[in-house]
């Protein structure tokens, strides 16, 4: 017959199984819903017959990039103001 402490630690190691259970079930979840987002993502970029790669090669897609990053941080920090004086 096991003693106590046996069984106190076998209970401990269900419980630590558990709980590894669970998390890896909730890093599944992300994994597939993050798998989910790509697909969804590349599948209207071949619907659409975009080829980004080609399109990033092509003359002027580096200043189109910088353009977009400016515009994009002018909105945050429009945001960011806003924020400030809306507290």
């Amino acid at each position: 017959m096991s003693t106590t402490s046996e069984q106190e630690e076998i209970q401990a190691l269900r419980d630590r199984l558990e709980r590894l259970e669970a998390e890896n079930a909730e890093l599944a979840a992300r994994a597939n819903a993050a798998i989910a987002k790509a697909q969804e993502r590349t599948y209207w970029l071949d619907r659409w017959h975009l080829d980004l790669n080609a399109l990033m090669r092509r003359k002027g897609a580096k200043e189109f990039r910088a353009g977009l990053r400016g515009v994009r941080s002018v909105v945050r920090a429009l945001k960011t103001l806003k924020r400030r004086l809306v507290r």
